[in-house]
């Protein structure tokens, strides 16, 4: 063979070997696009169904345990109606990296919710809140009575507050929250008050403690409703106190029988003169705890009462109570009280 043939083969040799490399190239390529537009496709429509509105027609609750796993969380959205694709949800929180962001909680999903907008929810942890309010007044049993039949709280009351260390009020949680940990709540609360309020009390109060100062607020608590007598009911005590008068409150006398339960009757002549700690027509000065857990507006009253002369009141037939600065003419407003109550009586009650 000639040399100028053996270099036409080579060259023949070497064209087809391009060829095929430009081939198998061309191949490759067309696979990655392949790939690459169905990632293109498939992205879109992953975020298409992610964005669209859910299949739920009315808002759902759903509660999500702490330490639930993203796709835990993806077959319980399922189970409960508010998303239809599992996975498009795993991907969706995996593709945002919000994994770790997801909070547990009680949630109300929006009717028609996307995928995109229940992640966010759950990222904001806006969980349902639920309420329970302790009455003013009510003793620190009762409170842990109402604390037990709410459904909603966990775990048992292992606390045990004193008398009068609660602060009423209505809290908010959310479900799972314990019983002890609105206990705690209310007592703090209670410190947080007297430490706001303490220093700037009126001067020459008849006490020196934020305990005294409890107390009184409660017997205050119990002898009115009606939220505007407060600081003068409190004038009355505070201005008997700097006499030295006993404090002649019916709502310690029950206290010492019942520890502060209904009575479900009037006072008897026995009891109004039985020796007890808490009967304070025979005691002088405060009995020695409080008689109930007395609201803020009761503490703030003792703390800075009306500035009176008034050293009784009796109930004036309204629900309020008419006020006296001496015994002539606190026994004429009691006169007219039993005036009322007689005719109430004639009159089967009205």
């Amino acid at each position: 063979m000639s040399g100028k043939d053996q270099t036409r083969r080579a060259q023949r040799r070497s064209s087809q070997r391009g060829g095929a490399v430009k081939s198998f190239l061309f191949f490759i390529g067309g696979l990655a696009l392949l790939a690459a537009i169905a990632l293109g496709v498939g992205g879109y429509l992953g975020y298409r169904e992610a964005v669209k509105p859910g299949p739920s027609r009315e808002n759902t609750i759903v509660l999500l345990p702490p330490g639930s796993a993203v796709s835990t969380i993806a077959h319980q959205l399922e189970d409960v109606g508010v998303i239809e694709h599992p996975e498009i949800f795993i991907a969706a929180v995996r593709l945002r990296g919000v994994q770790s962001e997801i909070k547990a909680g009680e949630y109300e999903i929006p009717a028609r919710s996307s995928v995109i907008a229940i992640i966010d929810q759950l990222r904001e942890g806006k969980s349902i809140l639920h309420y329970f309010t302790a009455p003013e007044g009510r003793t620190t049993a009762q409170i842990i009575r109402l604390l037990n039949e709410n459904d909603v709280l966990e775990g048992e009351v292992s606390i045990e507050p004193g008398e009068g260390e609660l602060l009423p009020e209505t809290f908010a949680f959310t479900r799972g929250e314990t019983r002890d940990n609105l206990v705690r709540r209310m007592m703090k609360d209670q410190d947080a008050l007297i430490d706001a309020i303490w220093d700037d009390r009126a001067m020459e109060l008849p006490f020196s403690t934020p305990a005294e100062a409890i107390i009184l607020a409660s017997i205050v608590e119990k002898e009115t409703g009606v939220a505007e007598e407060r600081p003068r009911i409190a004038s009355v005590f505070v201005n008997r106190l700097k006499k030295g008068m006993r404090l002649e409150s019916d709502p310690t006398i029950i206290y010492g029988l019942t520890q502060g339960e209904p009575l479900g009757r009037g006072l008897r002549l026995s009891e109004l003169r039985g020796e007890t700690p808490y009967n304070t027509y025979v005691i002088r000065g405060l009995p020695p705890t409080p008689i109930a857990n007395p609201g803020k507006a009761s503490i703030e009253a003792v703390l800075n009462p009306a500035d009176t002369d008034d050293l009784f009141f009796v109930a004036d037939g309204t629900g309020g109570h008419v006020f006296a600065p001496t015994l002539r003419e606190h026994n004429a407003n009691v006169a007219k009280w039993r005036s009322i109550e007689r005719q109430r009586a004639t009159q089967g009650g009205k």
